[in-house]
């Protein structure tokens, strides 16, 4: 399952200030200047200004555009703004302001904001959830496939390491997680600045964050599932709306709060909205790259790994061409070309782990998005054309709240390699984000291209690629290597796949 839940031009020529203690300005100034309409949509905008721009000139600049600023983080010069008056993004700058929200209304068809439905390749199987206290174990063949239980038994992780669950909300009630879970560490994100309320970072509509804090730090108790790295921490950081959309807005409040917090991983099972490939060099959506993009800096910046699950379209992301589902906030989204400066955000923007999916045979998954040097590592996501032989089909179980559900997506590869990060972070509680990226790639396991056709509608998919190859990228990683240091299998048997793959081709 991906929230779509699965789903470089610079705007401002300032380089993002990286100094600093990471913080957030709330201004609540008042709109109410003469000329201003404030007869159309109350929408949300994300902003641009020039980093460093001091709070107080930023909320004039909006008000003056006829605008109120909600939130403010001066560190990247990133704003998130409300306004009513239709001319609102030609007044402060269309180079300057976005509203994903605003997608919608550009359509005839669509008069109003409704509330879609969460988008999903993955699905609960019957009667899997409701079985409290039950082992379930033996159905974990996406641990087995990781070597996570042998792993925990020398390291179940250290509870220093804060893991960010920028997703739907976790249940803090679920008894597999409810010792994980940090409170004082957990926020909402969906006005744009952190709300800290129980009620804002709690699951309303869906149980995906719950189900990817299971494969993370689900408790280690003989009871119901254990998580990759049952002694870490938990931080509910909820980016997913209760109509499964990912605002850019969103997702920069859900980074600076994870660097605000001092998280050492950051786990985004999804992509933002409401553009599957957002395109740096379309205006709009160049705003919300580059808001992203600072925020997703500022956090690498301060000690913050971000792992980022690569879609779930089959779209070859290092050579994209078409967009079939974009927007994806109203009825009939049109086709239309892409190139490389359209990515999945935030799985392709610097310094962040893209992962895709495989199944129990240890084959990518045939939903699973891929592309050469943008897919780092794989891990185990469900394909039910793999089936476990242990009655999941082929999905991966992990806790829902209430209990327990199978779910397949590359959505559920992420979580795995954020635990993993998350036992080497353990026992390097010294290493930066670039060396855990480094550490998860060198130690994880070739996989070789499969032979033949992939996919199931016989679509010839390019697996061949340099940084390992376009499928798996440097492989399956491996959590038993991440707390003994076990060097993982020499790379050699890898390229002469790739070498061989070339030649068939």
């Amino acid at each position: 399952m991906l929230l779509r839940l699965l789903r470089v031009v610079a705007v401002l020529a300032a380089v993002v200030a990286l100094a600093g203690p990471p913080s957030l300005v709330v201004t609540g100034m008042s709109s109410a200047v003469s000329g201003c309409a404030s007869t159309g949509h109350l929408l949300r905008y994300v902003v641009l200004f020039e980093a460093a721009t001091p709070a107080q000139r930023a909320a004039r600049a909006l008000q003056a555009a006829c605008g109120t600023s909600t939130a403010y983080y001066p560190q990247i010069g990133v704003g998130v703004a409300t306004s009513a008056e239709p001319t609102f993004r030609t007044r402060f700058g269309s180079d300057r302001a976005y509203s994903a929200q605003a997608e919608a209304l550009a359509f005839p068809q669509r008069a109003e904001l409704a509330s879609p439905p969460i988008p999903s390749t993955g699905a609960r199987v019957p009667g899997a959830a409701h079985m409290l206290g039950v082992d379930r174990s033996a159905e974990q063949w996406d641990m087995e496939l990781i070597d996570a239980p042998r792993a925990r038994t020398i390291n179940p992780g250290s509870p220093e390491v804060v893991v960010g669950v920028l997703d739907s909300g976790i249940d803090a009630t679920h008894p597999d997680l409810a010792a994980a879970v940090e409170p004082a560490r957990s926020a909402g994100c969906l006005s744009g600045k952190p709300d800290q309320a129980r009620s804002a970072w709690s699951p309303s509509t869906s149980s995906h964050g719950t189900h990817v804090a299971g494969t993370i730090a689900a408790a280690d108790d003989g009871r119901g599932i254990t998580g990759v790295a049952p002694g870490v921490r938990l931080a509910s950081v909820k980016v997913v709306d209760d109509d499964g959309f990912i605002y850019p807005e969103y997702a920069v409040c859900g980074f600076m709060w994870a660097a605000r917090q001092q998280m050492r991983i950051a786990n985004s099972s999804y992509s933002l909205d409401p553009w599957l490939l957002t395109c740096s060099d379309v205006p709009g959506q160049a705003v919300a790259y580059e808001a992203v993009r600072r925020a997703v800096q500022y956090a690498t910046a301060h000690g913050v790994l971000s792992i980022a699950a690569a879609g779930n379209e089959r779209v070859d992301l290092a050579n994209p061409r078409q967009d079939l589902r974009s927007p994806d906030n109203v009825p009939e989204p049109r086709p239309r070309p892409v190139d490389q400066h359209c990515n999945v955000l935030p799985a392709e923007l610097p310094g962040v782990v893209a992962v895709s999916a495989i199944g129990a045979q240890r084959v990518k998954s045939e939903y699973s998005s891929y592309g050469s040097g943008v897919v780092a590592v794989t891990a185990p996501g469900g394909d039910w054309g793999q089936p476990s032989g242990v009655g999941s089909s082929g999905c991966v179980l992990s806790t829902v709240p209430g209990g327990y559900g199978f779910l397949c997506g590359t959505s559920m590869a992420a979580p795995h390699v954020s635990g993993v990060a998350a036992l080497l972070a353990s026992v390097r509680p010294e290493a930066g984000p670039r060396e855990l990226a480094t550490l998860l790639r060198s130690q994880a396991h070739p996989l070789p291209c499969p032979s033949g056709s992939v996919d199931r509608d016989d679509l010839a998919a390019a697996c061949a690629g340099e940084a390992g190859n376009a499928f798996y990228g440097y492989g399956l990683v491996d959590a038993l290597a991440a707390v003994t240091a076990r060097p993982a299998p020499a790379r050699s048997d890898s390229a002469a796949v790739v070498r061989s793959y070339r030649t068939q081709r």
